[in-house]
């Protein structure tokens, strides 16, 4: 059985996996925000809940909102600040008696898709979370790479490539929270795409609001959906320059928009370069559930 988790800003969630993939147990409770040893706890507490009701004993993967530096073996990078700093593996290995894998969220979901997923037979698979904020990560061969540095496939935290007028102004206005300016994620996240309406309207709006709009033939929101769909071309056309992968997986709230499938790979090909680029583009399969089912695969069938 394999166990994974889901370590997020608001809720901590937990699947136990069987050996084909198939669900025997789920449950989530909230993130103790800002308390690390709680954080532990209840990572703890919901690993032994899944083994309680199972009666079977598992592997443990986690996905968090960072990674694991390879030269201090602490986390770096989270948003989930309380956890930078801090040996989570060694900590957890220690509460629990058996080794654990830890890989960046995005890295999950990239692994999940890779496996039995959107991905699914693809050796190189690139996965962007396009939600509050955006990651991104890499499978090879249904594997994290993550790279010598931990960070490999990050470009939410590259500048976004080819900008015009519009977007040199608008990233002078938005910095991003990693304190650079123009970085992909302040453009391409759901984030991005609300506050890209705002700084052309002046008006605050959800990006489900904005896309009601689109619906209704809205002029704004139409430019702001058609922006938005060129960015992220712009974006993934820079990523494929660089990886050439054989699928690309978008999870996040943004994913759900299912115009940028049609709209998305039609606009890569004026930015890849020689003007080719067949690379599918792929809502996440498995949607919500990717991550955490990434963490659980983080332990593949050769591993046990």
């Amino acid at each position: 059985m394999r166990i994974g988790i889901d370590l997020g800003g608001t809720k901590i969630e937990v699947i136990a996996l069987d050996n084909e993939g198939g669900e025997l147990f789920r449950k989530r409770v909230p993130t103790p925000r800002h308390d690390y040893q709680q954080t532990l706890n209840a990572i703890t507490g919901l690993v032994l809940d899944a083994e309680a009701a199972t009666g079977k004993k598992g592997s443990v993967g986690l996905g968090i909102p960072g990674t694991i530096s390879p030269f201090t073996g602490k986390v770096k990078n989270a948003n989930s600040t309380w956890l930078n700093g801090q040996p989570l593996d060694k900590d957890l290995e220690a509460m629990l008696e058996r080794p654990v894998r830890i890989a960046n969220d995005a890295n999950c979901l990239a692994v999940s898709e890779a496996t039995d997923g959107a991905g699914a037979g693809g050796k190189v698979v690139f996965a962007v979370i396009i939600g509050t904020g955006c990651g991104s990560g890499i499978a090879i061969n249904g594997r994290v790479h993550a790279g010598g540095n931990g960070i490999a496939g990050e470009f939410g935290h590259n500048p976004l490539p080819w900008i015009d007028e519009e977007e040199w102004n608008y990233q002078k206005v938005t910095p991003c929270y990693c304190g650079k300016q123009g970085c992909i994620e302040t453009y391409v996240s759901g984030t991005g795409f609300a506050n890209s309406y705002k700084f052309n309207t002046g008006i605050e709006r959800k990006g489900a609001e904005i896309m009601a709009l689109v619906a209704e033939g809205d002029a704004a929101a139409i430019k702001a959906i058609e922006d938005y769909e060129r960015r992220l071309a712009k974006a993934l056309a820079h990523a494929v320059n660089l990886m050439d992968p054989d699928v690309i997986v978008l999870g996040g709230g943004m994913s759900n928009v299912e115009r940028i499938y049609d709209n998305i790979p039609r606009l890569m090909k004026e930015y890849a370069f020689g003007g080719e680029c067949e690379t599918p583009v792929r809502k996440a399969l498995h949607g919500d559930s990717s991550g955490v089912r990434g963490a659980a695969w983080l332990w593949q069938r050769d591993d046990l």
